[in-house]
């Protein structure tokens, strides 16, 4: 094989495994074996060993880790990552929506999504390709550990389709419960202590410093924040529908993970739902987010000095169970 046959290759089977990845970890519906991926995998990491001037920085192969980060840099966000105000009050929602009823007298659209338990991150992607994977940090700067990011499957590392040339999507990484489950069944096998919860594993595995082992975790991940200069979307509804078509693992209004309505009784009959629903997932959610869709009226209801206005979170209350102690 010459070097232009190589280059071809891998460019081809680079495009093949994406798609099968898409077809595995963001549809949950995989086209081939998982026998035949490893083999296309293979092949691929063969070739870019014989000819490493064709390896792309988006290669599928990087999934596997292996990097190795001395110290994570910090870096300022190009746009601040606020946090949301909280509530366990139905009363306090409905208080909410009053108030911004009486900021404008437009119809407001109000869009429900649920408030994955995770780890807050920013992913810059530019031209089409991941650049810089940033942790919420304190709101201002966060910590970079793309070379971590790099390794979920559910994460692009090149679009497809028609994206904005330099924008930044924001969402949660988390650990699946099958994840965590066989996790601690490993380390209680082996007599190590266990994990208490997935959120902090989650947290803890994306702070460690070889991507190899943060590769074997299978952490997983939903996008649903659009951000960046000229964006054409008129609303976050929009925005996260696009999203998805670039290649991204979004929430889905066909899986009732995020709608769209325009009263609070649309905004309760989600939080009734899922507060019973959530016991079926396959992940943790501790909550449901609610904001404004449409993004002119997100910008006249402003921010408050610590979250915006547009938007609240209403949190479930945490389950408690009696234990008879022997």
């Amino acid at each position: 094989m010459n070097k232009e046959e190589a280059k071809a290759a891998i460019l081809s089977l680079s495009k093949e495994i994406d798609q099968h990845n898409y077809h595995y970890y963001v549809e949950s519906n995989p086209q081939i074996s998982d026998y035949d991926f490893d083999m296309l995998l293979n092949r691929l990491q063969q070739l870019e060993l014989e000819h490493p001037e064709f390896a792309y920085d988006y290669s599928p192969t990087k999934r596997v880790g292996g990097d190795i980060t001395k110290k994570f840099e910090s870096v300022v966000h190009r746009f601040p990552m606020l946090s949301l105000a909280n509530t366990y009050s139905e009363e306090e929602i409905i208080d909410w929506e009053t108030r911004l009823k009486k900021v404008t007298d437009e119809e407001l659209n109000f869009v429900c999504e649920l408030k994955y338990d995770g780890v807050a991150i920013g992913i810059r992607y530019e031209n089409g390709i991941m650049t810089r994977a940033v942790t919420r940090g304190d709101g201002t700067q966060g910590e970079d550990i793309t070379a971590n990011v790099r390794t979920i499957r559910s994460i692009p590392l090149k679009l497809i389709g028609h994206f904005p040339d330099d924008f930044e999507i924001r969402g949660e990484i988390f650990m699946p419960l099958a994840s965590f489950n066989a996790l601690n069944a490993e380390r209680e096998e082996i007599g190590e202590q266990l994990f208490a919860n997935p959120r902090n594993t989650a947290s803890g595995t994306l702070k460690m410093q070889d991507s190899k082992v943060v590769a074997e975790r299978n952490l997983d991940s939903y996008l649903y924040g659009v951000y960046g200069d000229d964006l054409s979307f008129e609303g976050h509804l929009s925005a996260v529908e696009n999203a998805g078509s670039w290649g991204f693992k979004v929430p889905t209004k066909e899986k009732n993970f995020i709608q769209r309505t325009t009263s609070i009784e649309g905004i309760m009959d989600f939080i009734h739902y899922w507060d019973k629903a959530r016991h079926g997932l396959p992940f943790e959610i501790d909550g449901v987010v609610i904001k404004v869709d449409n993004y002119a009226q997100q910008r006249k209801l402003g921010f408050t000095a610590k979250s915006p206005r547009w938007a609240i979170a209403f949190k479930f209350k945490t389950e408690r169970v009696e234990t008879l102690l022997e």
